[in-house]
């Protein structure tokens, strides 16, 4: 049976182990959020976003530039995702439709990646 005083050695031992993680997400979000900017700053001054769960954790961060370019980056959490795009100032959507989805501009490369052989893309490997 544990004692009091074998539950505060053990709380202490794994706090220096939380406490680095911590730093650790926390880092991880400064240079996410340096990134969020950087990419409103080459699209036209400004960027609007939209997160969404990719599995094992992590979120995807979709990026749409003023000028209509997009770009993804991925964070290790939710929270940590949240807390890039709040760093940064950037404008979250909660779905990638309607304004948001209107402001993506594509352009040749995209059409032909989506439409295959039809519009003259590449050839979809295994069909």
């Amino acid at each position: 049976m544990l004692s009091m005083a074998d539950t505060q050695q053990a709380d202490e031992a794994a706090e220096p182990a939380a406490t680095a993680a911590g730093k650790s997400g926390d880092r991880r979000a400064a240079r996410l959020a340096r990134q969020i900017r950087a990419f409103a700053a080459s699209h036209g001054g400004g960027a609007e976003g939209q997160l969404a769960h990719i599995g094992r954790g992590r979120t995807r961060i979709a990026l749409v530039g003023a000028n209509g370019e997009w770009g993804n980056l991925v964070a290790d959490s939710f929270d940590q995702a949240k807390d890039a795009a709040a760093q940064a100032g950037l404008t979250l959507h909660d779905d990638f439709d309607g304004d948001l989805a209107a402001k993506v501009r594509t352009g040749r490369y995209e059409w032909t990646r989506m439409a295959g052989l039809q519009l003259g893309g590449p050839a979809n490997a295994g069909a």
